[in-house]
């Protein structure tokens, strides 16, 4: 505001600079024309000097007018109809920046950079919106082709129990998509993690796993376990979503028969916890967007998800303070680090 306010007082101090450069020029042109004899007598035609003045005066103003109108004023207005442009929703619109060190230049190039922020947010909501669409409405689809056969009077008993079974699971993938949705929502327009207390952290650890009890029995998955006690000051609820979807994602890509390994350690500055499979892995490009939303890699969309697990799993991580890093393989599984401020 005050970058503003300095910009106008500026261009009405111009304005009254340009009024008196006119009011000279006048004067002189008046002197000019009574030296060269074309008035002959300055106390006897007052009427026709004030006149003489008033005409030079206007003529002169307004060409300086138009001249400093078309170059300094021009930016002014150019901002003018691209602010118009932002309201109308035309984010890709720009205003040419100035090569100055200005309050106008400055106003110009942060204009720009906002013009560039909101072009980028909206493009991600497009795309959030039609990913999410996309995954929303296949199993909608499949439980409804689903359903349909169930009504065929000529299905026997086993097809109609592998129907409701893919119901049952499309059902769930649903359900499990709207949760991670809203918790994500929620999440992104928070900015720090609120009811906090001290709990311990090695012993959620050990809930989440026997809450997926069922998942990794079904595959015969055995767990190694390295947990020392640490204590940890956060919200267990939010955290304990971060480690259900890892565990759940090393049991989902691990081999049956495989081997999860989970470590938590106190490392002196930071709690560092680790959760490896020896699963399918996946290439360098899918390591490098794994954490974007509804990304899967070319591995992972032969195995039910969704692509949010991991983007939730980050935000929950900077929201803590921490951070989070994958190393893997193709063929040699998954390690993912989490590590955790203390205190």
């Amino acid at each position: 505001m005050s970058r503003l306010r300095t910009l106008y007082i500026t261009l009405v101090f111009f304005v009254l600079m340009v009024m008196t450069s006119s009011a000279l020029l006048s004067g002189a042109c008046l002197l000019f024309l009574f030296e060269s004899g074309l008035i002959l007598d300055l106390r006897a035609t007052p009427k026709v000097l004030m006149l003489v003045a008033l005409m030079v005066s206007i003529v002169i103003g307004t060409v300086l007018t138009l001249v400093v109108g078309q170059h300094f004023l021009k930016p002014i207005n150019q901002l003018i109809v691209a602010t118009r442009e932002v309201a109308r929703g035309n984010f890709n619109v720009r205003v040419p920046e100035l090569d100055a060190d200005n309050e106008l230049a400055g106003l110009i190039r942060s204009f720009n950079y906002m013009t560039a922020e909101l072009a980028g947010k909206e493009m991600f909501h497009k795309d959030f919106i039609n990913n999410f669409s996309h995954e929303f409405r296949t199993p909608i689809v499949s439980i409804r082709g689903f359903a349909r056969q169930l009504k065929q009077p000529t299905l026997d008993e086993e097809k109609r129990n592998e129907y409701v079974d893919i119901i049952i699971s499309e059902s769930e993938r649903l359900a499990h998509l709207s949760t991670n949705i809203l918790l994500l929502t929620k999440l992104e327009n928070q900015q720090s993690i609120n009811d906090k207390k001290e709990y311990s952290l090695d012993e959620q650890l050990r809930d989440c796993i026997l809450l997926l009890q069922h998942q990794w029995e079904t595959k015969n998955i055995s767990f190694q376990l390295e947990l020392d006690p640490v204590q940890y000051n956060g919200n267990e609820e939010i955290l304990s979503q971060a480690w259900l979807n890892l565990l759940g994602n090393a049991i989902k890509f691990s081999h049956p028969n495989g081997e999860i390994v989970v470590q938590c350690h106190d490392d002196g500055k930071n709690i560092k916890v680790k959760i490896a499979d020896s699963g399918i892995g996946m290439d360098d490009e899918t390591r490098q967007k794994i954490f974007e939303k509804f990304y899967q890699g070319d591995q992972a969309r032969s195995t039910d998800g969704n692509g949010l697990g991991l983007s939730l799993v980050k935000r929950i991580v900077d929201l803590c303070g921490g951070t989070i890093s994958v190393k893997s393989q193709v063929g040699k599984g998954s390690a993912f680090v989490v590590r955790l401020p203390k205190g």
